[in-house]
């Protein structure tokens, strides 16, 4: 790491962390801001950083906003959220909103150094108490992916299989033969790697998934 931007209102803050990166970053150059104003002018003015460390809560911003005003203008620089709320909805709004990690101000010094190296390799570093949390959204992104490679027509099926329909009265909404269900029904079952209509109905519900409504053709 050659460039690290501290953004956080708190001078004891910074200094603990100007300490941390010292001595575990030999010669890395380190830059301090106090506002979120001040941040994106030290990144504009210095260019690329390896690194942005931002305070979940500065002056000039609330919430996210901070975070979102970064990554919007600097794409392409890692952000780091550092908070003294260790709360996982707060986790699940970081990563959601571009973070590369979240640092608990908790945290030893020992797993700060960890988790800045984790995320200077390209991965996002999540807090222990969080990585359950999104263990699970990597799960529903996947079942999300999944059901995304359903055709229209195959979305149609699922959704009725989810209400509890059967192939007969899918066959019948849908005014097609029974074999046409049956085949949208493998491969509903092939796209989403599972065995059953159960399994299938699981996964749905696991990401809330509805289809539009079917309008029955007149028989």
């Amino acid at each position: 790491m050659e460039r690290v931007l501290i953004a956080d209102d708190h001078p004891l803050v910074r200094d603990g962390l100007r300490t941390v990166i010292s001595v575990a970053f030999d010669r890395c150059e380190q830059f301090e801001a106090s506002s979120l104003a001040e941040a994106i002018e030290i990144v504009e003015r210095e260019g690329d950083f390896d690194l942005v460390l931002l305070d979940l809560n500065m002056p000039g911003t609330t919430g996210f906003g901070g975070l979102a005003a970064m990554r919007e203008r600097f794409p392409s620089v890692p952000v780091v959220i550092v908070s003294a709320a260790e709360e996982r909805g707060l986790v699940r709004g970081a990563l959601a909103a571009g973070a590369a990690g979240f640092l608990p101000k908790s945290l030893r010094r020992g797993a700060i150094v960890d988790a800045l190296k984790l995320i200077l390799a390209g991965d996002i570093y999540v807090p222990p108490f969080a990585e359950a949390l999104y263990d699970e959204d990597k799960e529903e992104a996947d079942i999300r992916r999944r059901i995304d490679s359903l055709t229209p027509q195959q979305r149609v099926v699922l959704g009725l299989v989810v209400v509890g329909k059967l192939n007969k009265q899918i066959a019948y909404d849908l005014d097609v033969s029974m074999t046409t269900v049956k085949a949208h029904v493998s491969a509903i079952l092939s796209k989403l790697n599972v065995f059953s209509r159960t399994q299938a109905v699981i996964l749905a519900n696991r990401v809330h998934f509805t289809a539009n409504p079917v309008v029955p053709p007149h028989h």
